[in-house]
């Protein structure tokens, strides 16, 4: 039976990952002020707006950042914590499902980042068409956390700003999501 309880673990996993990359996307572009005539920003837009549309009429933006995908984004892992719980037959308290959901979105745009700026790195490094749409988003997205460290930590025409900043989300992960899931662990349990 845990076998079955995994499969269905990993795929709730990943039904809510790919919904909460839409949102977190949609976020981070328009924080990151992504070109809006990219197809990828235009796909991003169409499929996260009819639900955006509706709840920014409440909740609107707070300078460049789009509370409604942000609070959409903590929903979903909000509800992928609860039936991950519910899968295994345990009734969590309140305090701890919160906290735990927001352990989990800001593990998943710490890793989302890592992963960007991976990705960017490795396809700078070869020759790629500068004017294609997954390359243009992507540096759009990682620009402002590169901006502050390039031209700084460059040796023998190599610039490594993209490893300093790899190397501090790998320590925001360690320092900050890992205490925020142990201790939201242990108030959804109640221990």
């Amino acid at each position: 039976m845990s076998y079955l309880l995994s499969a269905l673990s990993f795929l709730l996993e990943l039904a809510f990952s790919a919904l909460a990359t839409l949102f977190v996307l949609r976020l981070l572009a328009e924080a990151c002020r992504a070109d809006f005539n990219n197809p990828l920003s235009q796909f991003v837009y169409r499929y996260t707006n009819p639900v955006l549309a509706p709840a920014r009429r409440v909740l609107p933006n707070w300078r460049r950042i789009n509370l409604a995908a942000l609070l959409v984004a903590w929903l979903l892992m909000l509800l992928k914590r609860a039936m991950l719980f519910a899968l295994l037959g345990i009734l969590p308290g309140v305090a701890g499902l919160l906290l735990l959901s927001l352990a989990d979105l800001l593990d998943f745009v710490l890793v989302f980042y890592l992963v960007l700026i991976f990705a960017w790195s490795l396809m700078s490094m070869f020759q790629v068409d500068r004017r294609q749409p997954v390359l243009r988003l992507m540096g759009s997205l990682v620009e402002p956390l590169l901006r502050p460290l390039r031209g700084k930590l460059v040796i023998g025409g190599l610039d490594f700003s993209p490893w300093a900043v790899m190397i501090v989300l790998m320590l925001l992960r360690l320092l900050v999501v890992a205490p925020l899931t142990h201790v939201g662990t242990a108030l959804a349990l109640g221990m």
